[in-house]
C-alpha cells in the first residue's frame, strides 16, 4: 500500500512539475539571463520537463507494479512479474528522459543503438547472463521458491535477478543433512545456459529418497520388509498417495510412458557380512532428512521387538 501511495505522489507531483515548467517557459521568468548559449528560462523549464519525465516513469512503476502484484496469488509469479516491469520501466525512462532532455528522438535512438553493438562486445559475460534471465522466464528451469542443484551448488531460490540467481545454500561444505547452511550463494545466470540444473520442486513438489537399515543374514527377510513398508506406510502412506496421483497427472500430459508406484518400496544389497534394507519413498525435498530419521527410529524400534526374527550384524565395523 505504502509503494501505491508513492506512485500516486510521484505522478502528482510530476504533473506539478510540468505545470511549473510550462508557467516558466511561457512567462519567461528570468528574463534574458543565459546559462552558455541557452535561455535560463529554457534550461530551468527542460531540466522541470526532465525530472518530471522521471517521476512519471517511476510513479507509473510503483502504481502498476502494486496494482498487478494484488492481483496474483504467487509470490513467485508476483516476483517475476517485478522484474520484467522493473526492466520495461526501466528501458522506457532511460530513453523517455534522454529524449526529453537532448529533444533528438531519432538520432537517441541511433546512438543507443550504436552504444548498444559495443557495450555487446564489451560486456559478454554479463549479456550471457542476462540472456540466461530471459531462458529461465521463458523456458521456466526454476522460479523462486524452488529447490535446485546449479553446476553442484544445491540450495532454495531467493531470487532470480537480471544477472544472477541467488541460492539458500543447503548441504554444501558445512553441512551433510540436507539442510540450509546459512550461506547465501550467488550462481550467474550464464550457467543456465551450460550447465545442467536439476530441480527437486519443478514437477510435483517431491521427489524420491531411500533410508537405510543393515540386518543379518539370519534375518527373516519378508518379515523386516513388511515391517519396513508397514512403517512408511504409516508415517508417510496419505501424503505419498496423495503427490503420487499428482504425479500421474503430470505424466499423463507427456509423452513418458511409466509406471509409478504409488506403495514404498523395499531393495535388498547383499554385502560381505550383512545385508542393507533400502526403503524407497516419496517425500517433500525439504524434509528429507526429517522422514528419514523418523522412519529410521520407528523401523529399529520394531525391529528391537523381534530378536526372533530380525538381528543385526555383530561388530561395529558397519
Amino acid at each position: 500500500m505504502l509503494r501505491r501511495r508513492v506512485g500516486y505522489l510521484s505522478l502528482g507531483l510530476a504533473l506539478a512539475l510540468l505545470v511549473a515548467a510550462s508557467v516558466v517557459s511561457t512567462l519567461s521568468a528570468f528574463g534574458d539571463a543565459t546559462v552558455g548559449e541557452f535561455a535560463l528560462t529554457y534550461v530551468v523549464s527542460r531540466g522541470l520537463t526532465v525530472v518530471a519525465t522521471a517521476l512519471v516513469v517511476a510513479g507509473a512503476y510503483l502504481v502498476v507494479e502494486r496494482a498487478v502484484a494484488a492481483r496474483l496469488d504467487s509470490k513467485r509469479r508476483a516476483h517475476d512479474v517485478r522484474n520484467v516491469l522493473r526492466l520495461t520501466f526501466g528501458l522506457v525512462g532511460v530513453v523517455a528522459v534522454l529524449g526529453v532532455a537532448t529533444d533528438q528522438w531519432v538520432g537517441l535512438l541511433f546512438s543507443l543503438g550504436i552504444v548498444g553493438f559495443a557495450v555487446t562486445f564489451a560486456l559478454q559475460q554479463p549479456l550471457l547472463s542476462f540472456v540466461g534471465w530471459f531462458y529461465v522466464m521463458l523456458k521456466r528451469p526454476f522460479s523462486v521458491g524452488d529447490r535446485v542443484e546449479i553446476d553442484e551448488t544445491r540450495g532454495d531460490v531467493v531470487d532470480v535477478g537480471f544477472l544472477a540467481t541467488t541460492l539458500w545454500e543447503v548441504n554444501g561444505p558445512l553441512v551433510s543433512t540436507g539442510q540450509p547452511s546459512g550461506r547465501v550463494v550467488t550462481v550467474p545466470n550464464a550457467q543456465v545456459l551450460s550447465t545442467q540444473v536439476m530441480n527437486y520442486s519443478a514437477l510435483f513438489a517431491h521427489v524420491w529418497a531411500e533410508v537405510s537399515v543393515q540386518v543379518a543374514y539370519e534375518t527373516d527377510l519378508a518379515f523386516a520388509r513388511s515391517v519396513m513398508v508397514e512403517t512408511a506406510d504409516d508415517l508417510l502412506g496419505d501424503e505419498m498417495n496423495a503427490a503420487v496421483d499428482r504425479y500421474r497427472n503430470e505424466l499423463a500430459e507427456t509423452p513418458v510412458d511409466l509406471d509409478v508406484n504409488a506403495e514404498p518400496t523395499v531393495n535388498v544389497v547383499q554385502e560381505e557380512s550383512w545385508l542393507t534394507l533400502r526403503l524407497r519413498f516419496l517425500s517433500h525435498p525439504r524434509q528429507i532428512t526429517r522422514n528419514q530419521n523418523a522412519l529410521y527410529e520407528e523401523i529399529v524400534a520394531r525391529f528391537n521387538e523381534e530378536p526372533d526374527r530380525v538381528q543385526f550384524p555383530l561388530g561395529r565395523n558397519r
